[in-house]
């Protein structure tokens, strides 16, 4: 058969991710605060988008004026389905686009009603010292040597969040252009006096070194035990160290006390030169025997198109008329994205909210285990679309406050056929581990046996690993180890 090249049409179908439904994708994701901020950002660059005036409300005696909505009435969640023409099944716009171009009324939710007091300016602007700056601050006033400053400040830029020299001396010495000894020398006799004490310390060992040794008189059995005998000391074998130093254990104990009032990371101080504050997405209120989802919506702007531009949909400029058809399609788009990721937003917390209804009325202790595809059943929708709604949003609940994604866990089976959070769990073994014999702590297997009794069916290195969750040492390390009250 002789090859040649032939045109040939092929009709198929296939999904493509526009730049319009890429953003509706990642609205979903963002939580409140980056939805103001987009929203914002298109203000800015779309001349057809404006902000909506407030309401007034300054009307006699309350009274509503003939224009004003009527107040948003908030109804309970209860736990039968929704009949099938509840919810928009479409993806057209969920109003008329013409009414949005033309001064179209919204209703708010009452989040949005509230009157909020702002934050005095005082309390928004500050400025924190960072780790890095605290000690080139010092450094400028130890050396006046460039060479020896230079140095100085190659360590420094090498020293980690929690004060430790994270680089090897020869290497900062090749950076420098300068000698290891000079290095070395800039480092014990410079940088390590510096505040906070124990900062440019290579490894624990050398940083509680510096600690004990800068508040003289020295405990000369303090500083052996560090220098000598500091795998001991990290493994509570205090025993094995009275015997090796001929000293009663008692001794040991109070040298052992000392150091352990140091500061293992001396930067921690300086750790934070931020403080961000959660601001809850969703609030679930309790009224009566019911719970009410109620999105927080306030800082996010009403949008509507601007009336100004509809002349120029008429215009003869081909260019002009051009430029506003885009921008009035990617406004209502916005529009659109923003109503759509709220009202999924809020069926997706309400079915949480069904399926954890005992942990809302009862506590942590009853926190049902629950899957992604469980609530995406529930709401008709994908489990990756529950996943982007859950990302980085927070909850305000009459428990406390918590993550969308904390609600999702998996489950233990129990002895009744029922499956119980891993979360659950956790506060169990916390629980067991809290209330032991400090002369006696419980192994994992034993934690495993305690709660085979209770009707869990756990092995033994699960119980390891939520115990390694939780930050809790093995049983060999609590034993005889002070207890935080």
């Amino acid at each position: 058969m002789a090859m040649e090249a032939r045109l040939s049409l092929k009709q198929s179908q296939r999904v493509i991710m526009t730049p319009l439904l890429q953003q509706a994708i990642q609205l979903l994701q963002l939580s409140t605060l980056e939805l103001q901020e987009v929203v914002q950002k298109e203000l800015l660059e779309n001349p057809l988008l404006e902000e909506m005036p407030p309401e007034n409300s300054d009307t006699p005696d309350g009274a509503a004026t003939p224009d004003a909505p009527p107040t948003p009435t908030v109804e309970p969640i209860v736990a039968t389905e929704p009949p099938p023409t509840a919810e928009r099944q479409t993806d057209d716009l969920p109003y008329d686009p013409f009414e949005v171009m033309f001064d179209a009324r919204e209703e708010r939710s009452l989040v949005a009603q509230e009157d909020r007091e702002d934050l005095p300016f005082e309390n928004m602007v500050r400025t924190t010292s960072s780790l890095a700056d605290h000690l080139e601050d010092q450094l400028r006033l130890a050396l006046e040597d460039p060479r020896a400053r230079r140095v100085g400040e190659e360590i420094i830029g090498n020293i980690d969040e929690d004060g430790y020299l994270r680089a090897e001396l020869g290497e900062v010495a090749a950076r420098c252009q300068n000698t290891v000894e000079e290095v070395e020398r800039v480092l014990t006799q410079v940088v390590q006096k510096f505040d906070p004490i124990g900062v440019g310390a290579r490894n624990v060992q050398e940083c509680l070194l510096l600690q004990l040794r800068a508040n003289p008189p020295v405990d000369p059995i303090s500083e052996e035990i560090v220098e000598q005998h500091f795998e001991d000391l990290s493994r509570r074998r205090y025993p094995e160290i009275a015997r090796a130093l001929k000293r009663p254990l008692d001794r040991i104990m109070e040298s052992v006390e000392e150091i352990m009032g140091l500061e293992p990371k001396p930067g921690r101080s300086f750790g934070g030169t931020d403080t961000r504050y959660i601001v809850p997405d969703v609030f679930v209120y309790k009224l009566g025997n019911d719970y009410t989802v109620v999105l927080n919506e306030d800082g996010i702007p009403r949008l509507r198109v601007s009336s100004l531009y509809r002349s120029l949909r008429n215009s003869q400029d081909e260019g002009a008329r051009q430029y506003v058809d885009q921008k009035l399609r990617s406004a209502l788009w916005l529009i659109k994205s923003v109503d759509q990721r709220q009202r999924t937003l809020r069926k997706v917390t309400t079915s949480i909210v069904k399926f954890q209804r005992d942990f809302l009325d009862k506590g942590l202790a009853h926190l049902r285990p629950l899957s992604l595809r469980d609530v995406g059943e529930d709401v008709s929708m994908h489990e990756s679309t529950i996943s982007r709604v859950t990302t980085n949003k927070y909850v305000e609940t009459p428990q406390g406050l918590f993550e969308l994604k904390f609600f999702f866990h998996s489950g233990i089976a129990s002895g009744d056929g029922e499956m119980v959070s891993s979360v659950s769990v956790k506060k169990m073994i916390q629980d067991l581990l809290a209330n032991e014999d400090a002369a006696k702590p419980l192994s994992d297997q034993e934690v495993a046996v305690i709660l085979k009794g209770r009707g869990l069916t756990i092995a033994r290195r699960t119980v390891a690993k939520y115990r390694e969750e939780l930050g809790i040492l093995p049983s060999h390390q609590r034993r005889l180890a002070p207890r935080k009250r």
